[in-house]
């Protein structure tokens, strides 16, 4: 009962087989049974959701047919709900009053979503493990010694988990593909500003859209289906507008209907960062079976764009952005440190710290790269349909809150710097394209490995539908056996 799908159980509400607030009475049993465990919940809002429920049986009883009425789900910490707190997991930001929801949560809400509360992030965002001194450590369901990754880890864990069949997170470094990964579900990076930001601040900042000034980030659906990915995306897709939901937006339609139409280029080394062969085996395994349905699968070419360089600007431009925030103090340091590193210096290590400190010529330099990377992009769907590849180079490591630059990660018994991981969900993340992260099988230790199908900008439906026909042909998320 507790694994099933949004489109299932929408479909149960609307026939009556269901009370909403019956489905919200599960899922806080739920929550309230395992999460002493996995401590995915940041924030708890059962009351209102009562309300909210019983709210959606009346309206579900006079006939409305909005298209997630009735249904439970929860949101990333990040974004604004009123009445409750917005931390990114800083201490001493617990108590600033939220006034306004955040754009999507808005349409979340008016689409008739239930919202339970909030679930726990990596502190300000900024790691691929979920903890933080407000809100403590997030568990993976898999394997509670381990992080469900970040920084939408609680979103992912309360999936895997069974809590709710719907999620709400963002990503920039892999925030939305990194957890589904790591907990065997299913998430959805959109193109860039598809569905707008506004309302996932810091605590106290302006609600307003960072996107247009730092244009990496985007937020998007997570799910235990891809079904329900395409679900979410409909309801959250749409300018910023606050009139946005009158209106429909058209995206184009998938380009296939079947697997043994898509043009697959499947890919699983990287220049700069070695692939675990667990994570090489599930790809393998995955192509092997594509193969067999009559896809057209391909290993190699010419029209891809060059992966060391997408990830030297990809790292430019967020290192840019990250310094551009830094206190005076930090980055005064971070110039001292950079004026002993030569300006050649091509390493991820000394470009990520002369990038710290790099000035608009620079940033502007590296955008004008940007564009011509994305023009490559353009090339490149025209013969191929979806790029295949890694989400991360492991499946879920354990939990290291040691500081991140002594952090590595053990890649085929050998070391490798953890920051150095951002070269896989950076691919798509540079010239926002879309892409979907879904489960692709177990490794030997039994934890999950998912990959990420990368689409054509604006052709967020087809990734989606491919690993919807993936689900259909090889089978999806599969329930952790601890819960």
């Amino acid at each position: 009962m507790e694994y099933r799908t949004a489109t299932a159980w929408l479909q149960d509400l609307r026939a009556r087989k269901i009370s909403a607030l019956e489905l919200t009475d599960q899922a806080i049993a739920r929550i309230e049974a395992l999460d002493g465990k996995l401590n995915a919940m940041a924030v708890r809002d059962f009351e209102r959701a009562r309300v909210a429920a019983s709210q959606a049986d009346a309206a579900l009883a006079r006939g409305e047919m909005r298209p997630l009425l009735g249904l439970p789900m929860t949101v990333k910490e990040s974004f604004n709900i009123a009445g409750l707190p917005t931390t990114w997991g800083i201490p001493g930001t617990q108590n600033i009053k939220v006034q306004q929801d955040a754009v999507a949560v808005s349409r979340l809400k008016a689409a008739g979503a239930v919202i339970l509360g909030k679930t726990n992030v990596a502190m300000l965002l900024a790691d691929w493990q979920s903890t933080n001194p407000v809100y403590g450590t997030t568990n993976n369901p898999w394997d509670v010694a381990r992080t469900p990754g970040g920084s939408s880890g609680g979103s992912a864990a309360a999936l895997a988990a069974g809590y709710v069949p719907l999620e709400l997170g963002s990503d920039l470094a892999g925030s939305l593909r990194v957890p589904a990964h790591f907990c065997g579900v299913y998430a959805h990076k959109p193109t860039l500003d598809l569905i707008p930001d506004r309302g996932q601040s810091p605590p106290g900042a302006p609600v307003f859209s960072v996107s247009s000034r730092f244009d990496l980030p985007v937020i998007g659906p997570m799910a235990r289906s891809a079904e329900d990915l395409m679900l979410a995306l409909d309801v959250l897709a749409g300018p910023d507008d606050d009139m946005a939901t009158a209106y429909k937006l058209q995206l184009p339609a998938p380009r296939h209907a079947a697997l043994k139409d898509f043009r697959v280029l499947v890919i699983d080394s990287h220049p700069q960062l070695p692939i675990d062969a667990a994570v090489r085996d599930a790809i393998a395994a995955l192509a092997s079976k594509l193969e067999q349905t009559g896809c057209k699968i391909g290993h190699t070419s010419p029209l891809l764009p060059d992966l060391s360089l997408i990830g030297s600007i990809y790292l430019r431009k967020l290192m840019a952005f990250v310094g551009s925030t830094m206190p005076q103090p930090e980055y005064d340091q971070a110039k001292a440190r950079a004026a002993a590193i030569l300006p050649s210096a091509s390493d991820l290590q000394s470009l990520s710290a002369l990038s710290l400190v790099s000035s608009y010529r620079d940033w502007m330099q590296a955008d004008f790269v940007r564009v011509g990377l994305a023009h490559q992009w353009r090339n490149f769907f025209r013969e191929w349909d979806i790029l295949l590849c890694p989400v991360m180079p492991t499946p879920a490591f354990k939990h290291d809150h040691s500081p991140m630059e002594r952090r590595v990660v053990s890649v085929d018994g050998k070391p490798v710097a953890y920051a150095d991981q951002f070269l896989w969900p950076g691919i798509a993340t540079l010239c926002g394209l879309p892409a979907t992260a879904f489960p692709a099988g177990l490794s030997k230790e039994g934890l999950p490995v998912g990959v990420q199908v990368i689409g054509p900008y604006l052709e967020d439906r087809t990734p989606i539908a491919f690993a919807a026909l993936v689900e259909q042909a090889f089978g999806g998320f599969v329930a952790p056996p601890p819960l």
